[in-house]
This record gives C-alpha cells, structure tokens and sequence, in this order.
C-alpha cells in the first residue's frame, strides 16, 4: 500500500501548531484578501501524492495577484496570463531543451507526472508578497521537506530563490539531488 500525505504528516496535522497556524491564516482571510482561496492551500498536496513524488519544485509565496494563485507554486489557471517568473521558467526550457512555450501557465500536468509545486509559504495577503512569511508555514513545509527527505526513491529537489534555499539544511540523504536558482 502507498505511502499518503497523511501518514507521513499525521503528527504534524494533529499538533496544536498546526491548528494554531490554520487559526491565524484564516483570522487573516477574515480580514483581508488572501491568496490562493482557503480550499487550495494544500492543493500541491493533493495533485502530488506523497508515493509521486519524483521532483520538488520549492518557490517562495503564491502570486499575489488577483485570480493568480491557485495552490502549485508558479502554476496559474489556463484564462489567466503567465506571470513573468512562469514566463521565464518557460523561457528556460526552451532554450536548454528545445520545450515549445505552452500557451496557458497551467501546470497541473506537472504535478500529474509527480512534479510536488509547493511554495515555503503556502498564503499571502493581495499585493504583499510575503505578508505570511511569519505565520508558521515555514514549520509545515520543513515537515514536508523531512518527509521528502526521507523517501527511499531518490528525489531532485529545485529550490528557486533564497526563502526555497533555506531548506537546502532538512535535504541530507546522498541519494537525492539539490538544484539551486536564485
């Protein structure tokens, strides 16, 4: 039987932090706008099944745009426009490996093939980019990173920017690979 999110998580899900955490994120929502909608905060979670995991692609908050976040760090919907970061990325792909530019920001095929989108904050306030860096997440996405860690198959982990960077410390196993980008 397949290893879940919730089997490997189950501690942290169950403690006061992680209830106190979910607590403050939603006093927040209550007060101000807050990306992506509560219901795809654990979104990378759920399109990625822990037992999928192959590649770790680690940014640093959700687009703090209007409609932009939607749960899969640097993924938006297909209606709305690539953001510029995304646009890079396709840009990259490009030149290193001859990818055509897809026409929609979608990356939901990624976390599909066992690509994990997740972002060291998974909230942020409209127009404030890391307004959530204080709230905790970095405790729950350290937890995810442990849990990664700690997979028998090897994984590759993609930290891009200085706040993903950070996590270089929680990836110890000789087996997997680190890629970093500022």
């Amino acid at each position: 039987m397949a290893v879940t999110w919730k089997d490997v998580l189950h501690d942290t899900w169950s403690s006061p932090t992680f209830a106190r955490l979910l607590e403050s994120a939603r006093k927040r929502a209550r007060k101000t706008t807050v990306y992506p909608p509560e219901e795809a905060w654990f979104y990378a979670l759920t399109a990625t099944p822990f037992a999928e995991v192959k590649v770790v692609i680690l940014g640093q908050d959700p687009y703090h745009g209007k409609g932009q976040a939607m749960g899969l760090s640097f993924s938006v919907d297909k209606q709305v426009p690539v953001p510029p970061s995304l646009m890079n990325i396709f840009k990259e792909l490009e030149a290193d490996l001859k990818i055509p530019i897809p026409a929609h920001g979608d990356l939901r095929g990624w976390a599909e093939e066992g690509v994990l989108l997740l972002n060291t904050t998974l909230t942020v306030e409209a127009n404030r980019p890391l307004s959530h860096a204080d709230l905790g997440w970095g405790w729950f996405t350290d937890a995810i990173m442990r849990a990664l860690n700690a997979k028998t198959p090897p994984v590759v982990f993609m930290l891009w920017g200085k706040h993903a960077q950070s996590k270089t410390v929680l990836i110890t196993h000789p087996k997997h690979l680190v890629l970093k980008a500022p």
